[in-house]
Formats: structure tokens, C-alpha cells, sequence
């Protein structure tokens, strides 16, 4: 039963004390928000404390969800976002590990990117690594929209309510990193070229 209802009436049961409304919301978020975390830092660490903290907090009651500033969904990766923009400032040094997911960053890099460029020369894994290690280069202003609007596939208006900036902000902060994203992307591909001629050489 619990399974139909909406988020909002779940919260609604979760605050009246219903147990179940939380295993139900957790269940139908928490991958969610795991990854959004996982592509903003690039540690399953800190993804999982993350995760664990934003239904903490919910189910504690110490956040302040309102209804008219977006979806409960958005409320809960802007929870997500301050948490892992906490644990970045602490844990400055990371060592990249990434979950098997690789469809949207396949989705990503095929869209920025025409497949007659050079990059089409990639392979698929390799364009994967590519847009991961690209996207976690980014500046964190840049990569949260990114990773918001192109890897979770949110709008606008909830990218804007979970981070709490304006629709125009969202736009033209995703425009700016896809930009950078592409000059990465090719300075990548610029890279591996220069290293196979290099290794064709002495062939």
C-alpha cells in the first residue's frame, strides 16, 4: 500500500509516526541520493555516510521541507549537497572509486560530444572514465548541475529548490560546465592521441 502513495503523503505518514512510510520513502530514495553523492565526490565512503546522514536528518525531523519551494525529491539532494560539501571540505584528498552505473555518463559524454569528433575514436569504457574523471574535476558550483540536471536527469526547478539558486543560475551554470566539460573531454582525447603516436613510434 505504502508503495502508491506519493512522497508527500508519506512524509506526512513518517511525521505522524509511521515506521513503514520511512522503509518506503529510504527505499525509493536513498539510491538516488547515494549516487548523486557518489559523482559529487567520487568516494563510496562518503556516499554511504551521505546517504545515511540526509535520512538521519529526515528521520530525526531536523529539516524543513516546504512544499512550495520544490519536490520533496529536491529537498532531499539539497540535504545531500550540504552534506557533501561538509565532508569535501574536510576530506580534501580522494581517491576516485565509482559505482558500475555507466549509462549516464555514457549519455553525457555521447550528447556533449558528435561522435564525428575525435572523441568518437573512444571506446565506450574509456569515454566513461573520461566524463567521471572530467565531471569530478569540475569546480563544485559546476559539477552539482551537472550531475543534478544531466546525470539524474532533474529539472530545472528542483535543481534550482536543491541548491537553492535561481531557474536562470541552474541554466547558465549548466552551460558554463558543459563548455568546460567539452574542453576536458578534449584535452583528454588530445592527451591519449599524443601518447599512441608516441607509442607507435618506437613500434
Amino acid at each position: 500500500m505504502h508503495s502508491t502513495l506519493s512522497d508527500d503523503e508519506l512524509l506526512g505518514l513518517l511525521r505522524a509516526g509511521d515506521e513503514n512510510a520511512f522503509v518506503t520513502l529510504y527505499r525509493r530514495r536513498q539510491g538516488g541520493i547515494y549516487r548523486f553523492a557518489l559523482r559529487m565526490s567520487g568516494s563510496e565512503s562518503i556516499a554511504e555516510d551521505v546517504a545515511q546522514e540526509v535520512f538521519m536528518i529526515l528521520m530525526r525531523g531536523d529539516g524543513h521541507y516546504d512544499p512550495s519551494r520544490g519536490s520533496f525529491s529536491a529537498y532531499l539532494f539539497g540535504v545531500a549537497r550540504n552534506q557533501v560539501l561538509r565532508r569535501l571540505e574536510k576530506d580534501r584528498f580522494l581517491s576516485p572509486i565509482y559505482d558500475n552505473e555507466e549509462d549516464q555518463e555514457y549519455s553525457l559524454a555521447d550528447g556533449l560530444i558528435n561522435l564525428t569528433d575525435p572523441l568518437g575514436d573512444l571506446t565506450r569504457k574509456e569515454m566513461i572514465i573520461s566524463v567521471r574523471q572530467a565531471v569530478l574535476a569540475l569546480p563544485a558550483h559546476y559539477r552539482e548541475v551537472v550531475v543534478l540536471c544531466d546525470l539524474h536527469e532533474m529539472s530545472y526547478a528542483d535543481a534550482s529548490a536543491a541548491l537553492g539558486c535561481a531557474v536562470g543560475t541552474v541554466r547558465s551554470r549548466l552551460h558554463r560546465a558543459r563548455a568546460l566539460l567539452v574542453e576536458k573531454l578534449r584535452a583528454h582525447q588530445e592527451a591519449e592521441a599524443r601518447q599512441t603516436n608516441a607509442a607507435n613510434c618506437f613500434v
